[in-house]
């Protein structure tokens, strides 16, 4: 049954932050982090090779630079607070803030009860914008591929895709399959059919040198995958599926950035809310209990 369409005014969009809140920070600061390349000095780097991943920290002030030294490779990222890994990506919210694709100026943000930003884009070499077909980049749309959906649709066992890859990836920071949470699907181009919004993925337009730079809010732990996919011109399910995805290894940097260049700015903090009276949510218990004998039948309970 369809449902009748009613004339309204034209949506607007239902987050809207007051003027200098927190969804959009310093463009001085941010501007300044991101021009200044030459004060800014490599902490660590490391190589994720193909259909692999691989975990790894950024303390709070610094920088971490994602690149595709070598060409087109869809990267799903992982973000957590280094010290208490509950507080994590939120991509619902974070899709609510900023729209289905992130680009600079963006924040990755977390989850209940801390939301606050993790880490904010400063700078994204592919710029992608939407396409003809309403397609962005750097997706928040979708999430990982994982074994179970590879199962389901086409019965087949598959250890590594991006679920796997991270699952490895955070083990030897004490977490689980159950810590790996939805992804930004960096470097990956897509959109919602126009007929009836079913998800697709376009092949990615990485070149070799592009990259994202993210600076983290707060103390992190981040995992990255590199998409057993590739650069997804392949298709990873239905009648084009089964030839050997294009892929290429991806590089991560982490950087520490010049004293000077953070003048200004300051870690994150979890939102302020605390509750209207003692306990949040309205958990202050009432003075007196009522007696079991107050309890209310429900009609037609059980049934």
């Amino acid at each position: 049954m369809r449902h009748r369409h009613v004339d309204r005014p034209a949506p607007q969009p239902t987050y809207v932050a007051r003027e200098g809140g927190p969804l959009e920070p310093d463009r001085a600061v941010y501007g300044a982090i991101a021009e200044r390349t030459d004060a800014r000095s490599s902490l660590e780097r490391l190589t994720i090779p193909e259909r692999d991943g691989r975990a790894w920290r950024v303390p709070a002030g610094h920088l971490c630079r994602i690149s595709l030294p070598e060409g087109p490779q869809v990267v799903d990222l992982n973000v957590w607070n280094l010290h208490d890994p509950r507080e994590r990506f939120w991509a619902s919210r974070t899709r609510q803030f900023y729209g289905s694709h992130l680009t600079t100026g963006h924040r990755l943000w977390s989850c209940l009860p801390h939301l606050r930003p993790l880490a904010t884009f400063v700078a994204d070499s592919i710029d992608y914008g939407y396409d003809h077909d309403g397609a962005g980049c750097h997706d928040l749309l979708g999430t990982r591929c994982d074994p179970y959906v590879n199962q389901l649709l086409a019965g087949t066992a598959y250890d590594f895709t991006c679920h796997s890859n991270l699952t490895r990836a955070v083990l030897p920071y004490g977490l689980t399959e159950r810590d790996v949470h939805d992804v930004i699907n960096l470097f990956q181009v897509t959109g919602l059919m126009t007929d009836d919004k079913r998800y697709f993925m376009k092949t990615s337009p990485g070149r070799p040198g592009d990259h994202v730079e993210l600076l983290a809010e707060t103390d992190l732990l981040m995992a990255a995958s590199a998409c057993p996919g590739g650069d997804l011109a392949v298709p990873l399910w239905g009648p084009e599926a089964g030839r050997t995805p294009s892929g290429n290894p991806v590089e991560v940097e982490v950087l520490r950035l010049d004293p000077e260049l953070l003048h200004g700015w300051a870690p994150s903090r979890p939102a302020g809310y605390s509750g209207m009276y003692e306990l949040p949510h309205g958990l202050r218990p009432p003075a007196t209990h009522p007696p079991l004998t107050d309890a209310r039948p429900v009609p037609d309970a059980g049934t």
